[in-house]
């Protein structure tokens, strides 16, 4: 029952953090006058449009994850090279205001430990839901900064790179995703946690700024 609980407390803040990284991404494209996000449907808040299966169990198993990603035709856009790093921010940057949001809360709930130890009641679910929702906006966030395909990251890289290095780039977007989810279940099954020994400073130190407090234990 308790496992069940979990899931239902921790769903929706996944869901919702999901959603705004990818219509982030789907609606700065558009404003950069690419419609190829809206065309095929993807500029809505609607969480179904925006799961991908695999990265959803990751995100719930692991608290690392990714969504279906939004499709961006760079020909579009005005300027391709300087509009995709915004575009590419967006998710990440959606993230961190959600985060912020949430923090806020936060730090209007008081005593924030009373309601966290009250269990099933409905002030401790709804203070818990809160936690996990900045919580998993901050990862979600800067586990999209890495620089590795096909997060977030690499395409920013990728659009302050020079062009020379753009070829090197594409070579690793090809193998990129396979060794995202080799060094994420390594580390889960070594124990070995690789990607939060990296993330765990960012996500602490923006969760006390936010919040007052470090919320990574929960984690």
């Amino acid at each position: 029952m308790d496992r069940i609980l979990s899931l239902l407390i921790i769903a929706p803040p996944i869901l919702f953090a999901l959603t705004v990284h990818e219509y982030a991404h789907g609606w700065v494209a558009y404003r950069f006058g690419d419609p190829t996000a809206k065309n095929a449907g993807r500029l809505t808040l609607n969480p179904l449009s925006h799961l991908d299966p695999l990265g959803t169990i990751m995100l719930f198993l692991v608290h690392l994850g990714w969504a279906k990603p939004v499709p961006v035709n760079p020909y579009y856009l005005r300027h391709p090279k300087e509009d995709m790093v915004w575009v590419s921010l967006a998710g990440p940057g959606v993230n961190m205001l959600m985060a912020l949001l949430c923090g806020l809360i936060i730090r209007m709930i008081h005593p924030l430990s009373l309601y966290l130890e009250m269990g099933s009641s409905f002030l401790g679910i709804l203070a818990t839901m809160i936690v996990y929702g900045m919580m998993i906006n901050l990862i979600l966030a800067f586990f999209n900064l890495i620089p590795l395909p096909p997060l977030d990251g690499s395409k920013i890289l990728m659009g302050l790179l020079p062009v020379r290095f753009e070829y090197q780039m594409a070579r690793l977007e090809r193998v990129g995703p396979f060794l995202l989810i080799g060094i994420i279940l390594i580390s889960n099954f070594a124990r070995v946690p690789i990607l939060w020994m990296i993330l765990s400073p960012f996500v602490s130190f923006f969760s006390f700024l936010f919040a007052g407090a470090d919320f990574s234990r929960f984690f």
